[in-house]
């Protein structure tokens, strides 16, 4: 009898816990025509840190999705595919390669959503013939910075230094005018399942409370 009384206090605790948590987890929008967000993503001061405790904080500020990486800063996030698990984003500075250059990934529990292969990135103090394509944002009046697929057989140009070596969606090239072009990223939800599975909700009451119940169901 005292187990069967233990059961269904558990599974009511469950429920009752599982039912509050919808309310206090709704989906919010930061403004018109942005994305939809729940977990395993949750918008600090709009929803309860357990909406999205094992998941990724965003920001709203002034009507827009935002999310801070670091190494980098803050990012506009242009959509959210839950499906594919793809986030699409748009650098604020409207210069995706200077994203790409200093973006560390490896801080963070994204990756790059698209195949990536090594490029390096140049510095040079005079331009290179026009079968490189320039990377204007980067690069100044003294100084011409460009991507070029990574080998050590090719040498660097004489007037050129080797920048760093990254694995990233692509080089540059001036077809490519969408911002948002490369920046899509994926996480991996392997910790988030058995959450995302309940809503990403906490599901159990406080153990002090659930003693309470207990006590007063004579179990302990």
């Amino acid at each position: 009898m005292a187990a069967l009384l233990f059961f269904i206090l558990f599974a009511t605790s469950i429920h009752v816990k599982t039912h509050a948590s919808s309310e206090n987890c709704p989906t919010v929008r930061c403004g018109h025509n942005t994305p939809d967000i729940h977990f395993p993503f949750w918008v600090k001061g709009q929803q309860s840190q357990r909406c999205g405790s094992a998941g990724f904080e965003l920001v709203c500020k002034e009507n827009t999705t935002m999310i801070h990486l670091p190494s980098y800063g803050n990012l506009i996030v242009k959509s959210i595919s839950y499906k594919t698990k793809k986030l699409d984003l748009i650098d604020p500075g409207n210069c995706v390669h200077g994203v790409f250059l200093n973006l560390n990934l490896s801080l963070s529990r994204f990756r790059y959503y698209y195949v990536v292969k090594n490029y390096t990135f140049l510095n040079c103090s005079a331009r290179l013939p026009p079968s490189f394509a320039e990377v204007p944002c980067l690069s100044g009046s003294r100084h011409h910075i460009y991507t070029v697929k990574y080998s050590s057989a090719v040498p660097v140009p004489s007037s050129c230094r080797a920048v760093k070596t990254l694995a990233i969606p692509f080089a540059y090239s001036p077809y490519i005018s969408d911002n948002s072009f490369g920046l899509g990223l994926t996480w991996d939800s392997a910790r988030c399942e058995e959450c995302e599975a309940k809503g990403g909700k906490t599901s159990f009451l406080p153990e002090a409370q659930f003693l309470n119940i207990a006590q007063d169901g004579g179990l302990l």
